[in-house]
């Protein structure tokens, strides 16, 4: 078996191990649909057109606050009820606009970026040691990840005082907003060729076995949902600012110390910050997997290219 599609199948089993993800009990109390209080449409948990809670999860699901700011692209015939462009919209409200194409606003390119596998991507790493960023690296280790993120691996920025590896730390990401366009691949073509998007900078994610249950013919494993991929470039951002936290829910060690800024408060290790992006996703992805066997879907079975 091709290694990346072995690493996927194991991942599978424990997709979201190591990851700190709020209970979602709330949700199961929900018995029927109920009316939106912004349109008034029939909702199960939350309003794919509003982006707001039924009424009777208000104040009850994770609110996340994001380190920049996300712009969501959807496609015209992208189906609401099926996007996961919605959670992100949801969950971090302040911090996430969902557009609707041909709506693109006018972007100031200055560390605005594309979430796009473009021919002139550039890897998250590769934007905190590009010429014209200051946040250079000096020396690099490996971290690893816990089970459930499933991404390889990742370059750490650290210094070597003495005997002793520890985090250099940074004040602010490379990027301040990033846009993500949310349709099927085919569709995303369209959308990508526009000339105000291809003007942007392209960034591309480490791969990472997506967990989506919505099936994608002629996608591989790799190609992540929208949530997935916002997920994940927060992580890569994060990671390579100033690592994991020793004390985060993972059965991994990694082979130095980590210590934060008393400096930068705002600056520390990860702990799961952004892992709550994942509520809906895993909520819903065990509601199927009560339903039907992983092995058996579809969406599962793309290979890992």
């Amino acid at each position: 078996m091709n290694p990346k599609s072995l690493e996927a199948r194991n991942s599978d089993d424990r997709p979201f191990e190591g990851m700190d993800i709020s209970s979602s009990m709330q949700l199961d109390t929900l018995e029927s649909r109920s009316p939106c209080t912004g349109c008034g449409k029939s909702r199960m948990y939350f309003c794919y057109n509003c982006y707001i809670p039924v009424s009777k999860l208000a104040g009850r699901i994770p609110i996340c606050r994001l380190p920049i700011k996300v712009d969501i692209i959807k496609h015209q015939r992208e189906i609401d009820g099926k996007s996961t462009a919605a959670h992100a919209a949801v969950l971090a409200p302040q911090d996430v606009t969902v557009y609707t194409y041909p709506e693109v606003p006018d972007y100031e390119l200055d560390k605005t970026v594309l979430l796009y596998p473009g021919t002139d991507a550039k890897t998250v790493q590769e934007f905190y040691t590009s010429e014209t960023n200051t946040m250079s690296y000096t020396e690099h280790l490996l971290a690893e990840l816990p089970p459930g993120y499933n991404v390889g691996t990742l370059r750490t920025k650290i210094v070597n005082n003495g005997n002793n590896f520890n985090i250099h730390h940074v004040e602010k990401f490379p990027i301040d907003r990033v846009v993500l366009i949310d349709s099927t691949w085919n569709q995303s073509r369209g959308i990508y060729a526009d000339e105000r998007l291809q003007k942007i900078p392209k960034v591309v994610l480490q791969n990472r076995a997506s967990q989506f249950w919505r099936h994608q013919k002629g996608s591989p494993r790799w190609y992540l949902s929208t949530i997935e991929a916002l997920h994940q470039l927060l992580l890569e951002l994060h990671l390579c600012a100033w690592g994991r936290s020793e004390h985060y829910k993972s059965n991994l060690t990694l082979p130095y110390p980590i210590h934060s800024h008393e400096d930068h408060p705002q600056c520390k290790p990860y702990s799961g910050q952004y892992d709550n992006l994942l509520f809906f996703f895993k909520f819903m992805y065990e509601k199927l997997h009560k339903l039907y066997k992983h092995e058996d879907l579809l969406s599962y079975k793309r290979p890992m290219l």
